[in-house]
């Protein structure tokens, strides 16, 4: 498959490394040539020096070949004019184009074929948003992602020393909830794929799929039962911070710290039920005098992340029960988390998931890295009939999954079903699955291809 990526910032970056990884043609292209030639010496691509949205530039990138256009530069309106002129000059198939402006995401008719042919829109500010809320909705996860629009959900919880069901098996699990499947445990030396009898211990990070009416059930019984949480400070009133405010404030107490007197002005009337502050998260006086040591949730999303992380480990250290942090580097994720700051998180690495998704072979849904394990977890459809597929119609004890590769859940209609041995695949079936490497991503996608 050849690809076309258009912005070589964090998230264009991210998403080049990963395909280029997996033996992808792509093509990088970025005004700046230093940027490009420092990607180039890292990650085996091709670049273009040009913008992106001058016909020549595609040219030389050689669009009239390529398979798909990743359009992530700084401006909405340059990426969504690079998706026209790939369209109308070379009927490139697929076009992903980054829209941050929600006056452009408000109008879902502007983007069709015959308007701005723009085939997915990727908005990093809705993508974290729906992140945030899911870990303030389920206290004590560590993340829950959605696959199959909600149906099935994909949760990591630490096990604590006086958990219910410390020592059970992984097998003695799933009896007491037969929709329920782990399908790893992160620990120090990476992630490990459980067999029937392997035990839940004590500080391991486990991994399991679960339907949404099962996650915090499940959740009790390896950790403390948490109260639901009911205050929320966030800092920064970016894009972000207001989206999240906004999403959150009918069901939790929210107050927004935003450094920018003109920003907290333009944003406190849109706010009806969050209190907005104009102050520094930093000012610990501050903290102490808006009630830090009560709140539940300090979340800090600013576009700085020095500032992020210095106002996430003051809140730990003044009594809010659980920091969160957004850190645009995604190399520094893992670095930070745990400790003072009990979830970071990425845009660039969440947005870079969703783009992944069309980039690969089959009919692939979701894709979600886990931590720096280089394991994935992937969401497919099943289609097709038995002569046609590789999947539909077969009893799951005759699929010959590969090695590293674990069945986690099936979504039937809309709602989870227990996985046995003998249950049959059925076409429309969504499969969600962990690969232990992303080395096989490519071969497990080619099972979803309907042979001719």
């Amino acid at each position: 498959m050849k690809i076309i990526i258009l912005g070589a910032g964090r998230t264009g970056t991210s998403v080049a490394k990963r395909l280029a990884s997996e033996g992808a043609d792509v093509v990088v292209v970025d005004v700046e040539p230093l940027r490009l030639q420092e990607l180039q010496d890292r990650v085996d691509i091709s670049t273009v020096t040009g913008a992106g949205t001058h016909p020549d530039t595609l040219a030389r990138a050689d669009a009239s070949s390529a398979d798909l256009l990743v359009a992530v530069m700084p401006r909405d309106e340059d990426n969504m004019i690079a998706c026209q002129i790939a369209w109308s000059l070379y009927q490139l198939p697929l076009k992903i184009a980054r829209v941050r402006d929600t006056n452009f995401l408000e109008h879902e008719e502007l983007f069709n074929p015959t308007n701005i042919p723009v085939d997915l829109i990727i908005s990093p500010e809705t993508l974290v948003t729906r992140h945030i809320q899911n870990l303030v909705e389920y206290p004590g996860a560590n993340f829950v992602y959605d696959f199959a629009d909600g149906a099935a959900r994909l949760v990591s919880v630490t096990v604590q020393s006086d958990a219910k069901m410390l020592g059970f098996s992984a097998r003695e699990l799933h009896e007491k909830f037969p929709q329920i499947r782990v399908l790893g445990f992160v620990h120090e030396d990476g992630l490990t794929i459980p067999e029937a009898d392997t035990r839940i211990q004590e500080n391991q990070q486990m991994i399991y799929v679960s339907p949404p009416d099962l996650v915090v059930e499940v959740m009790q019984q390896l950790r403390r039962p948490e109260y639901p949480y009911k205050r929320v400070i966030l800092a920064g009133g970016g894009h972000i911070g207001k989206r999240v405010a906004l999403a959150l404030q009918h069901k939790f107490k929210i107050k927004i710290i935003e450094k920018s007197a003109k920003r907290a002005s333009q944003i406190a009337p849109l706010l009806e039920k969050t209190i907005v502050l104009n102050a520094d998260a930093t000012d610990r006086d501050l903290l102490v005098d808006e009630g830090i040591s009560d709140t539940e949730i300090f979340c800090a999303l600013t576009c700085v992340d020095e500032t992020n992380i210095l106002s996430s480990m003051l809140a730990k250290r003044l009594g809010a029960h659980k920091t969160m942090c957004l850190v645009n580097k995604p190399d520094y994720v893992d670095m930070i988390q745990g400790g003072s700051i009990d979830i970071a998180f990425s845009p660039d690495k969440i947005t870079a998931g969703s783009i992944l998704r069309y980039a690969r072979r089959g009919h692939v849904e979701k894709i979600y890295p886990l931590h720096d394990s280089g394991a994935e977890v992937m969401e497919a459809v099943a289609e097709g009939g038995p002569e046609s597929s590789r999947l539909v119609g077969r009893r799951i004890d005759q699929i010959n999954m590969r090695e590293g590769v674990v069945l986690g859940a099936i979504v039937r209609n809309g709602a989870m079903v227990p996985v046995h041995h003998d249950l049959v695949v059925e076409n429309g079936d969504h499969l969600i699955l962990l690969l232990q490497n992303k080395s096989l991503v490519n071969r497990i996608a080619g099972y979803f291809q309907p042979r001719p």
